[in-house]
């Protein structure tokens, strides 16, 4: 499933409607056959932040701010622990918010145009999605800080070293080098990558010890998946596996 932020003339800025509008999508992807969910924008922009005409107009009213960013962090939780893979496909301009919905996903593509940037530091704001808690879990602290302290928009094609990005291709290439990404994964089993998800994200915030043992256990348990059954039958046949994530 592609979900596409459609409010190029703000630069797909986020506001209460984008952040239910993503999540509604996501109530969809859950509901149905998708095995994995690829999010872009429209126009020059991936996504420039929090709509800040709305952040202003609503600068007197700390309960209904206090709610979008209470609901923004509910989205992004649930965007980053979704289970399917999640590709951030990075069309133009990723900041602030948009660099935080970017975090929340498994892997980013993006054009070689596109910049990406903290910039909450150049309008007096702080975080509230997560990106000076996930930025340098990514990119670790000093990189991050850089980022976060400085407002400076980088060259996506200069944070593929530091593993914030996987790949850069040709604007007009991003379409296929995203297609082509998701259809290495849709043929996989989705139960695999659903579990390799869990895996990867709750060992990374615990001792390597435990992370090892909740591996072994979790190995246990899929040995007695349909999954795992298909895909030694599959190898034995010589043909390709039918996965059907159970």
């Amino acid at each position: 499933m592609w979900i596409t932020l459609n409010r190029p003339d703000a630069l797909n800025a986020i506001t209460p409607a984008v952040i239910s509008g993503i999540n509604a999508a996501l109530d969809k992807a859950q509901l149905s056959d998708v095995r994995a969910v690829v999010l872009t924008g429209t126009g020059r922009a991936f996504c420039a932040g929090a709509d800040l005409k709305f952040v202003r107009g609503e600068a007197g009213n700390e309960t209904s701010l206090s709610r979008l960013l209470d609901t923004v962090l509910l989205v992004m939780n649930r965007l980053e622990t979704f289970p399917m893979p999640v590709i951030a496909s990075l069309n133009g301009l990723t900041l602030a918010g948009g660099l935080e919905l970017m975090l929340c996903c498994d892997l980013v593509v993006a054009a070689r145009s596109a910049k990406l940037g903290d910039a909450h530091a150049n309008f007096g704001l702080l975080p509230g999605g997560g990106s000076s808690v996930r930025l340098p879990r990514k990119i670790g602290p000093t990189r991050a800080k850089y980022l976060l302290y400085t407002g400076e928009f980088v060259p996506a094609e200069q944070l593929v070293a530091a593993g914030l990005v996987n790949e850069v291709v040709d604007d007009d290439m991003l379409i296929p080098a995203t297609e082509a990404l998701v259809a290495k994964l849709v043929n996989k089993s989705p139960l695999v990558l659903r579990r390799m998800k869990v895996l990867v994200d709750d060992g990374l915030e615990q001792p390597c010890a435990i992370a090892l043992r909740q591996e072994l256990l979790a190995s246990e348990v899929h040995a007695r998946s349909n999954d795992l059954k298909e895909g030694l039958a599959a190898f034995e046949e010589k043909r390709k596996p039918r996965f059907t994530g159970k």
